[in-house]
């Protein structure tokens, strides 16, 4: 690759993926009863969701200035021109340090190209931009072909999700914990989305079956030559009913594929165990 791309943890990509395609980790951290664990390497998924399950109050914080720091003045000295695509800057800070130690690396090598790209995207959803812009980078598109294709690509990717207990969305004041609560009496499943890199109810579900069949409907509503698209669907440690959705939208679109994977302990932390998410894109690219 001429350019080289960076990602951070909130893509929720698998870290074979980081390694097998060169890219650089910025992980971002969780706190699980009082101890920072970064994301990935030492707070797996599965780890964080059980402790949940189980009452542990977890929290996030954002990839470290010093990690940033680091990364960035390793690739200035070598000179290799650089696009980190960072998590949605709504709903975490790590893109605005990201922006700030940049400005500090290129007082120190003012001809380091690096461009950090707000995704506003998050989970899989970024993942698919960050998967967009390596292959960009492995077809060997230039610098500036690669920072503008992926601006104009973000926008376009759906994030439809519901969550199986509203209480956490309502600690991190998503929702109010009256809403919370009732919806739990009521079995409601909220369909939310993303836009502008917020979170955003759409509308209010009973039971689990209608929230699957709805959100086949909204990918018909939104979705633009889904049989030609990389579906992604991301899980709170619940692969029976990521496989469920799997099926529907197999059977629904014939995509070019469905990929799998964890909502990670970042952002599985603020949406709990038992989410879905689903991505896809809007647009022609």
């Amino acid at each position: 690759m001429n350019v080289h791309i960076l990602a951070d943890s909130a893509c929720d990509l698998p870290i074979e993926y980081f390694e097998n395609h060169s890219l650089s980790f910025l992980p971002l951290s969780v706190d699980l009863d009082g101890k920072q664990l970064t994301d990935q390497k030492e707070a797996s998924p599965k780890k964080i969701y059980d402790a949940m399950r189980n009452g542990a109050i977890v929290k996030t914080s954002q990839v470290s200035p010093l990690l940033f720091k680091e990364v960035f003045t390793d690739l200035a000295k070598k000179g290799t021109p650089s696009i980190y695509v960072a998590f949605s800057s709504e709903l975490s800070g790590t893109y605005q340090t990201a922006m700030m130690i940049r400005n500090e690396v290129l007082e120190e090598f003012p001809d380091f190209k690096l461009a950090i790209i707000d995704s506003k995207c998050a989970s899989l959803g970024y993942g698919l931009a960050v998967m967009y812009a390596v292959s960009l980078a492995d077809n060997n598109q230039t610098f500036a072909q690669i920072e503008t294709a992926v601006k104009n690509y973000c926008p376009k990717i759906e994030h439809i999700f519901t969550v199986d207990n509203l209480e956490y969305l309502a600690r991190g004041g998503r929702i109010s914990k009256a809403s919370a609560f009732v919806g739990g009496l009521l079995n409601i499943k909220p369909l939310l989305h993303v836009e502008d890199g917020k979170l955003i109810p759409l509308e209010k579900i009973r039971g689990r079956k209608k929230v699957l069949k709805r959100i086949i409907e909204v990918m018909k509503e939104r979705g633009v030559n889904l049989q030609n698209q990389t579906i992604a669907i991301s899980h709170g440690d619940d692969i029976e009913v990521a496989n469920e959705m799997k099926a529907l939208i197999q059977e629904e679109f014939s995509p070019k594929e469905v990929y799998v994977n964890f909502v990670g302990a970042v952002i599985g932390a603020h949406s709990g165990p038992g989410t879905l998410a689903i991505f896809f894109l809007n647009d022609e690219i």
